[in-house]
């Protein structure tokens, strides 16, 4: 009896020896695991107030690399940037049914000086009609032979993202916008756009026109998979040769190479036998 008794305090006693380790594993898995997640937060955090930059290191192995500019960047010394390990340039050109970038003849006219191949964007207006626009556009722009396709931006602005346009007006204005600019140029405009437009009003819809898609937290693939051509990976770049009210200026790569992106280079001219 009394060895019974001792065998069961024996066991007992082994007993609460393993409950007290299984205690302490959990309690280090625990604070193992609330590390990690302290961890990965503060990480995130530091992502999204830009402290640390992930994308630049990914958007290195991209062959073909290039800007976007508008007036904000005030006057730019072209031969200076383009000389920075560039291979393109957009230029705003207008925007919504009226405006025009007061920086755009001065800016398309010197960057016609240098190597880079050009291309000229226009702002999307939701309260504009779509035709209005493409003409606007085409009517500043003139012609984009020898020069990258037309660029659409569809992005929100003002109280749009708080109070969004109704997806079939959009979506009717935007179809008018770019079916106008291919039948005059001839080719598909590329749209660029953000993650939130693009899952409210383009996707679905606009599949098979080129896209360059804006992602400055993380690289593209995150968010749209291989849904791109164009990746505009930093907005707060800093480089030489422009002097305006922004310090900053957008640095995008193309996924591919030089000689696919000679692709989307217009070339209307016909040869003819004399």
């Amino acid at each position: 009896m009394e060895q019974n008794e001792k065998n069961i305090d024996e066991a007992a006693a082994k007993e609460e020896t393993g409950k007290g380790k299984s205690g302490r594993k959990k309690g280090i898995w625990a604070a193992g695991i609330f590390s990690l997640a302290a961890a990965v937060f503060a990480v995130g955090t530091l992502i999204l107030r830009k402290d640390i930059k992930i994308n630049p290191l990914v958007a290195e192995k991209y062959e073909v690399h290039g800007v976007d500019v508008s007036h904000y960047q005030g006057s730019i010394d072209w031969e200076t940037l383009s000389r920075q390990n560039l291979d393109f340039a957009v230029i705003k050109a207008t925007e919504g049914s009226t405006h025009i970038d007061d920086r755009f003849v001065e800016n398309w006219q010197a960057a016609e000086q240098t190597h880079l191949y050009l291309g000229a964007y226009h702002f999307f207006s939701f309260d504009s009609a779509g035709d209005k626009q493409a003409a606007s556009y085409i009517e500043t722009v003139g012609t984009l032979e020898g020069k990258l396709a037309p660029v659409v931006d569809v992005e929100y602005y003002g109280n749009k993202r708080s109070n969004p346009p109704e997806r079939a007006e959009v979506v009717q204005n935007l179809e008018m916008l770019l079916d106008t600019l291919e039948q005059h140029y001839q080719t598909k405009p590329i749209i660029y756009t953000t993650f939130t437009v693009y899952n409210d009003y383009i996707r679905g819809e606009f599949e098979d026109y080129p896209l360059w898609v804006r992602s400055i937290y993380c690289p593209p693939a995150v968010l749209f998979g291989d849904k791109w051509s164009f990746w505009q990976y930093m907005d707060t770049a800093m480089l030489d040769g422009y002097a305006g009210d922004e310090k900053y200026i957008d640095v995008n790569v193309f996924r591919g190479t030089m000689e696919e992106l000679e692709e989307l280079v217009i070339r209307t001219t016909e040869c003819r036998e004399e």
